[in-house]
């Protein structure tokens, strides 16, 4: 059963969660050009863009697959946060609203998940 991502939750969540991930990032040092700057942006790009995939499916099992991909991100890109907040690249109150976000998706896609599978 095909879903259209864009009514999706979840997809708007990961959306709004990629936007501050890019306004946080975008004050990083030069020397994370290329290194954490780079790859939270795709980590949170990943999680919107796999769920958007996944909606595509035509078996909920194939759906829940690239859910499981997208809790995967999240999983990654929560690490990324401590790491970039451990080294102080942004205001910490910006890093309790972003794992606030993270923590919150990655409910809403289990939860989905669930009644995906029912």
């Amino acid at each position: 059963m095909k879903h259209n991502f864009k009514n999706l939750n979840i997809w708007k969540l990961s959306i709004e969660l990629a936007d501050e991930i890019y306004t946080v990032t975008d004050s990083f040092p030069k020397s994370e050009e290329f290194g954490l700057k780079s790859q939270l942006r795709r980590c949170a790009v990943s999680v919107a863009s796999n769920i958007a995939e996944g909606s595509s499916r035509t078996s909920n099992k194939d759906f829940n697959r690239f859910l499981e991909i997208s809790l995967g991100s999240l999983y990654e890109l929560q690490t990324q946060i401590i790491i970039s907040n451990n080294r102080n690249y942004f205001e910490s109150s910006k890093n309790e609203i972003i794992e606030n976000k993270i923590t919150e998706l990655q409910r809403m896609i289990s939860g989905f998940q669930k009644n995906l599978m029912l």
